[in-house]
């Protein structure tokens, strides 16, 4: 699988994210840093999107690193080859600094529109833990939304992380048209 982003462009969306917090404070201390300490699931990981792995050198000794074959999971088609996932060794104590772009971006998700718009929104999976910032909403920082999607704009100029945000996204529309159909609304 041949990302179209170079380490350089990387680095920069790693700047940028790392400039800014959802919060005024650590939202870590809400929560114990739940999503750090991987809830009751000791597999708990998170992929690296298309070239982000050009950032580790694979033998930093915070993490457990696992390659996979993008055909074994559920990933766009256009994904072939190795997808590269992260385990913390060391939680809640990991390089702030080296954190992935998803955990930078949380708990926001990018998000496509059926019309091709870009936008956040909650993150909407169903983690191991509890999350105060999307379990009461809490108001994130303009600067940390407009930085998180600031970096996926540039992050989607790469056709293969578009295409995983699009399929996310169309996932995240049919659950949401599923749901209106069973409680008998019309979404429009």
């Amino acid at each position: 699988m041949k990302a179209k982003l170079k380490k350089s462009e990387f680095e920069e969306i790693y700047r940028l994210l790392g400039s800014v917090s959802p919060l005024d404070y650590d939202c870590g201390t809400l929560c114990g840093a739940a999503c750090c300490t991987k809830g009751d699931d000791p597999e708990m990981g998170i992929y690296l999107l298309p070239g982000e792995e050009k950032l580790f050198e694979r033998d930093e000794d915070w993490f457990v690193w696992s390659t996979e074959r993008a055909e074994d999971y559920d990933f766009p088609d256009s994904w072939k080859g190795a997808v590269h996932f992260i385990r913390c060794k060391t939680p809640p104590v990991c390089p702030r600094e080296k954190r992935p772009i998803q955990c930078r971006s949380f708990p926001l998700l990018p998000h496509i529109s059926e019309d091709g718009e870009l936008s956040l929104v909650y993150n909407d999976f169903e983690p191991p833990y509890s999350c105060p910032l999307i379990e009461e909403e809490l108001p994130l920082n303009d600067d940390f939304y407009e930085a998180t999607l600031e970096a996926w704009r540039r992050l989607i100029s790469d056709p293969l992380i578009y295409d995983l945000v699009r399929m996310d996204s169309k996932n995240r529309e049919d659950s949401v048209k599923e749901l209106a159909e069973l409680l008998g609304e019309d979404i429009g």
